[in-house]
Order: structure tokens, then C-alpha cells, then sequence
């Protein structure tokens, strides 16, 4: 461990730096920067191909020059970008800078040399920053979510349904408020979760990651200055909705904005985000639950320590993390959402340094991610405690039973049910007693004597399988 990670702010790129590499190459200013001088790599070349007679088509070795610019972009590129920062106090003027310099590398041939000198004027050519940055957010955002965030929660989803597959004959006591009730299985309660994940899922997914390349207050002012031949909206949609394969951004374009994009998607994102963290704190805490009753242990770790006074315990410290760490997330990803969509006029910068916090709140989701799929990884069902639990309840046969009474038209069928068994300790001969003297079949009779706690699962079973 380095002293960096001793003494960072943040335990994200402290104590938690080694999980979250993925995230960190993405969402870090570094992240942020590389992605910059993607999009402007991608506009000046796109430029060249627009007609305008003072910048000719650039050649196929200007533009594999300046890709490989691109994915060659390194952590020390981007602080010799912070080093020119100082100067210019300007973070997407010293990106512009760095790039004319990459432009006049003594490593490239004179011609080449000649032919981006020549044109570099028309690198950032009637951009805002803003241009750059929300387009740079927005691909930050779709590296995050294709190559982090749903990764993780596939992980998890296919956890839950292995599980849910696994245990869905296994028995389970339900506790409504608490209390006993009409029990279930293990497999049909992580289906339950994995269903819901799954639609949560699919809203990540589904929301469409948006960029504008329209001028300083979205009226693309400076284009038609410099060139009103050209139709700026439609060339603007060819560098941001282009695949990345031809070129373009491989984004969607917003159409309407004022200097920023409206981030209304970014908040649709980061609800969605937030959504699912939501549900899977509600596994995480019933989870913990569940643990405390003993219906699972957890594998143990050799040398790993529950407590320092208490040798016995093995806390669930898995499921306990992933709820802090989305409690966390959940916080920023909500402040995100509520703030980045309002903005002064046409322009003010408080989004600016909240959109630097991006990373920090899917760095916390990403984390929860991880622990929680852990906790799952160590779970080991105890089947004596479930068995257990369940032969002390039968109680809860008191609903099938006044159900069928209430089929074959017995007078009070609820209220006998409720005086023999609410807030009382019932016992198997208390409700086979009662049985016996139901006029009812026969065989119904026989149907309900059949029945214990550990069987009236209802469709519990074939329901998890289906998951």
C-alpha cells in the first residue's frame, strides 16, 4: 500500500483503490481527459471532410496519427495537460494546446508536420467547453455503464437465479411485520429479488446517453459565422450519433440546449441507478435478517476475525458494507439527479463540480456491487434451523384451513381460526383436533392433515424455477 492510499480523502481511492480499477480509469479526471481530446480528435477530423475549402481532407496518416493519439492516451498525458492548466487556468483551452502540440511532434514526418500545422486552427474550431464536456460525460458515462455498472449487476443476477433455482424446494418460515406467516421457499424469495433487478436492469440500460455540439448558447452562432453553407445540426449528428467505427461518437444528439446539455438523461441514469441500489438494499438488509435467525451461515475465511473480544462471531460484514456503501451512493446519484437538470440562464457552473462526482457515486454502487455479490458467494444454507423454525409454526396452517372451511360453507370458518390460534402457542394436535370435528369430505379432511408447515408452499417452488 502506497502512502497515497494511506492518506487520500477518499476511501474509494484509498482503502477501496485496488477494487475499483475499472471504474477509476473511466470516471477519474483522467477518464474525464482522455475523453476529451476523443471528441475533439473526432470533430477536427470530421471537419476536414465538411467542404470548407481552407481545410482540404485530412490524410489517412493525419488521421491514424491523431486516433492513435487517442488510444495511446496515458496518466502522463493527461499531466502534461494539468501542467499547461497552470498557465492557462483553462482546462479545455490546455487540452486544445496539448493537441496542436501532438500536431508537431519531432517524431513525425516533415509532411505530416506541415499538413497539421496547417490546419490546427481548426482544432476546437467553434466550440464551447461545453461542447467538449458534456460529450466527454456522456462517453464517460457509456464506458461506466457498458463496462462496470451492468457487468456487476449480470453477476448479481446470475447469483440470484442460481440461487433461486438451487433452494426452490427448500422450505422457509415468511415473517409478515415481523410475525410469522403462510411460509415460502428460499429460491422463490431470491426470485422475487432477481426478477425485480432484472427490470432494473433493463431501465439502466435503456436510457439513451445525449450530447450536444451547438455553440456557446446552443444556437450554433459561431458555425454559421465561420461557414453558413454547411448544415451545422446535421453535421453536429454525424460526429456524436456516428458508431465509433466510422468515426463518430456513437452517441444521441440533443437537439435543444441552452450552452449546457439539459442532463435530464443524466438524471434519468442516475435514478435508475439508484432504483436498483434500492432493492438491493432491501436483499441486502433481509439477507442480514436471515443470517441472524441462522437460516444461513457463511463461510468462514482462514485468519479472517469477527470480533475483537468475541472469538465466536462471523459477522455479516459482506451485506453490511453493500448497504453503507449504497446508502452512499444513493445519496449522491438523488443530489445528482435533482441538481444537474437546473441551471441559471444559459449558463452557470454549478454543475460543473458535481459532475465531478459522477465517479464517486457509481465508485460506492461498483463497491456495494462487489460486496454484496462476496456475502452471496458465502452463504450456505442451513436446513436444520429452516426445518427448525418451521415446526415451531404451525400456526400458520390456520389460513388453509379456515379456507377450506370456507369452501364447504362452515359458519365462522375466519373466527374459529382466530380464537384457536391468534397470539397462542398451537401445537400439531391442536389443529388436527380441530380437523376431525370440521364437517367437511372425507378426503378433505384427509388433504389437511397432510399438511405441515415445511409443505403448504403454494406454488413457491415451481415459481422460483421459473425465475
Amino acid at each position: 500500500m502506497t502512502t497515497f492510499a494511506v492518506t487520500a480523502l477518499s476511501p474509494l481511492d484509498g482503502r477501496y483503490a485496488n477494487k475499483l480499477t475499472r471504474l477509476q480509469l473511466l470516471m477519474s479526471e483522467h477518464g474525464f481527459m482522455q475523453r476529451r481530446v476523443q471528441v475533439e480528435v473526432a470533430w477536427f477530423i470530421a471537419l476536414s471532410d465538411a467542404g470548407m475549402p481552407e481545410f482540404p481532407p485530412l490524410s489517412s496518416a493525419a488521421r491514424a496519427h491523431l486516433r492513435q493519439v487517442v488510444q495511446a492516451f496515458s496518466p502522463q498525458d493527461t499531466l502534461a495537460i494539468k501542467a499547461i492548466e497552470r498557465t492557462t487556468n483553462h482546462d479545455v483551452k490546455a487540452v486544445e494546446y496539448w493537441l496542436k502540440d501532438q500536431c508537431q511532434l519531432p517524431s513525425l514526418s516533415s509532411a505530416l508536420r506541415e499538413e497539421l500545422t496547417r490546419a490546427n486552427e481548426f482544432i476546437h474550431f467553434a466550440c464551447t467547453s461545453e461542447d467538449i464536456n458534456n460529450t466527454s460525460h456522456a462517453l464517460q458515462l457509456q464506458a461506466a455503464r457498458k463496462q462496470v455498472l451492468l457487468p456487476a449487476i449480470d453477476a448479481l443476477i446470475d447469483k440470484l437465479r442460481e440461487m433461486a433455482h438451487r433452494y426452490a424446494q427448500d422450505a422457509m418460515l415468511s415473517r409478515t411485520h415481523g410475525q410469522t406467516a403462510s411460509p415460502t421457499t428460499v429460491g422463490k424469495e431470491m426470485a422475487n429479488v432477481l426478477m425485480r433487478l432484472q427490470k432494473a436492469r433493463q431501465h439502466i440500460d435503456a436510457v439513451p446517453l445525449l450530447a450536444k455540439m451547438n455553440g456557446a448558447v446552443g444556437n450554433y452562432n459561431a458555425h454559421v459565422a465561420a461557414s453558413a453553407d454547411i448544415d451545422w445540426p446535421a453535421f453536429a449528428r454525424g460526429v456524436i450519433e456516428s458508431a465509433p467505427s466510422a468515426g463518430g461518437l456513437g452517441l444521441v444528439q440533443q437537439t435543444y440546449s441552452i450552452q449546457i446539455e439539459p442532463h435530464d438523461y443524466m438524471a434519468e441514469l442516475f435514478d435508475a441507478v439508484a432504483r436498483t441500489n434500492t432493492i438491493l438494499i432491501d436483499l441486502a438488509r433481509d439477507l442480514w435478517g436471515y443470517i441472524s435467525l441462522g437460516y444461513f451461515k457463511q463461510r468462514l475465511k482462514e485468519g479472517e476475525i469477527g470480533s475483537s473480544t468475541m472469538p465466536h462471531k462471523v459477522n455479516p460484514i459482506d451485506f453490511e458494507n453493500a448497504e453503507g456503501n449504497f446508502g452512499l451512493a444513493n445519496a449522491l446519484l438523488r443530489h445528482l439527479s435533482e441538481k444537474l437538470p437546473i441551471s441559471r440562464w444559459q449558463r452557470d457552473l454549478s454543475d460543473s463540480t458535481v459532475l465531478r462526482n459522477m465517479g464517486v457515486a457509481l465508485g460506492h454502487s461498483d463497491l456495494a456491487y462487489q460486496s454484496l455479490l462476496q456475502g452471496l458467494n458465502k452463504l450456505e444454507l442451513n436446513s436444520q434451523a429452516l426445518a427448525h423454525d418451521l415446526d415451531q409454526a404451525w400456526e400458520v396452517l390456520a389460513e388453509p384451513i379456515q379456507t377450506v372451511m370456507r369452501r364447504y360453507g362452515v359458519a365462522g370458518a375466519y373466527e374459529q381460526l382466530k380464537a384457536l390460534t391468534r397470539g397462542q402457542r398451537v401445537t400439531r394436535e391442536d389443529l388436527h383436533g380441530l380437523i376431525h370435528t370440521l364437517a367437511i369430505p372425507e378426503a378433505e379432511k384427509q388433504r389437511l392433515l397432510a399438511l405441515t408447515p415445511a409443505n403448504y408452499v403454494g406454488l413457491a417452488s415451481s415459481l422460483a424455477r421459473s425465475a
